[in-house]
């Protein structure tokens, strides 16, 4: 469905992308990771025909050079944020909709599957983040295309909305979507994608499978997370008994030191037990070397 060959790309004395190759079954999602500067945003704007390149993109067969509008009509794109003009919900998707010809029923059909038409008269600027990034999604969807682009898909989300959105997104695979997407979070790959292309100066250096970069990242990490302040000394005392190192931080976040491969464990034990964590990061650098 995705053919990247030989991919490279130039900004003066910079190489930005140097011999970029892979490819994307139908219903397959493909991670890039690295950390930035490695080339993801750049292989995207590729990608999209935002910028020149050296190299061949295919997309559904079509060559991104030679026919580049009607390869381009295969790709959906979600960037990180989105700027929309002052207009509703409703007015918004529908100005999308006819720049694409897209068919007018396919409306009311995405704002239905992402929980959207109860918000479709609110100004989109009254959207939480959440809603804003369905809303990036439903316009990436108008024409249907069978290859979809993300760029930190869950960046500006909390952990809630994160895992709403990354399901939505499992649904699209399953209906044999082509997804590549952007990512530095461990939990957005882990869920979503079947392949790891790591990034780095530009280059693809290796191919992980997730369970590989899960193995990679395996190194004693401190997960912050913000839980409400009536909940923090329960969520401590959970963590605690199922064996994890937990205290509450002087900012009032609850902190826990783990590895890697235990993250989704320990928020998992606090969504058992009815601890509601409204946000999450990571801190520890990690290195490849």
């Amino acid at each position: 469905m995705l053919q990247v060959e030989g991919l490279t790309k130039h900004y003066g004395q910079v190489r930005a992308l140097d011999g970029v190759s892979f490819q994307a079954r139908a219903g397959e999602a493909v991670a890039l990771w690295g950390s930035n500067g490695a080339g993801k945003t750049t292989l995207l704007k590729a990608m999209l025909g935002l910028v020149d390149y050296q190299g061949a993109i295919l997309v559904a067969g079509l060559d991104g050079k030679r026919a580049g509008k009607a390869a381009r009509r295969n790709i959906g794109y979600v960037p990180q944020e989105a700027l929309y003009y002052d207009m509703s919900v409703l007015a918004t998707i529908s100005f999308y909709a006819r720049l694409r010809r897209a068919d007018g029923e396919r409306i009311a059909l995405l704002l239905s599957q992402l929980g959207l038409s109860e918000h479709a008269r609110k100004p989109v600027h009254a959207l939480s983040g959440g809603l804003k990034q369905r809303l990036g999604l439903a316009i990436a969807l108008l024409s249907n295309p069978p290859v979809l682009l993300l760029d930190e898909p869950t960046a500006n989300l909390d952990a809630h909305t994160r895992r709403e959105y990354l399901s939505f997104l499992l649904e699209l695979r399953q209906q044999q979507k082509t997804i590549v997407f952007a990512s530095h979070r461990l939990e957005e790959v882990e869920v979503l994608a079947d392949r790891v292309l790591l990034m780095e100066a530009g280059r693809i250096i290796q191919e992980l499978s997730t369970e590989q970069i899960r193995r990679r990242l395996a190194s004693d990490i401190e997960l912050v997370l913000w839980v409400a302040e009536g909940q923090r000394r329960q969520a401590v005392d959970i963590l605690e008994g199922g064996g994890l190192a937990a205290h509450v931080n002087g900012r009032g976040t609850v902190v826990v030191r783990l590895d890697a491969a235990q993250k989704m464990q320990a928020l998992h034990l606090l969504e058992h037990h009815g601890i509601s964590v409204l946000d999450f990061e990571t801190e520890k650098e990690h290195s490849w070397n």
